[in-house]
């Protein structure tokens, strides 16, 4: 099984995320953030509910809260959901 969703695991999926996958999260800014101008985005928190992400826009640093569309078991179902996630933005990115 894999781990619950604590602060601890949520700061190893946000380094994860902001390390090695910082175009998916700019692109989860752009697309789940209403944000399209963001130049850069981090992911700051997840939680079962959603991602908390900062972000440049326009020149301002600005919090975007980005809602899942269930409540996530573990840090397994984040991970299957934020890929799930960042294909269909890039299909939405692209229309």
């Amino acid at each position: 099984m894999a781990d619950p969703i604590t602060p601890e695991i949520s700061d190893r999926i946000c380094k994860h995320m902001n390390d090695d996958h910082a175009s998916a999260v700019l692109t989860y800014a752009h697309v789940y953030g209403n944000s399209p101008t963001a130049q850069t985005a981090a992911m700051s928190a997840i939680d079962p509910l959603g991602m908390d992400l900062t972000a440049q826009v326009d020149g301002s640093t600005v919090s975007l809260r980005i809602p899942f569309d269930r409540e996530l078991t573990d840090s397994e179902d984040a991970h299957q959901v934020l890929i799930t996630m960042i294909k269909e933005a890039r299909k939405l990115a692209a229309t």
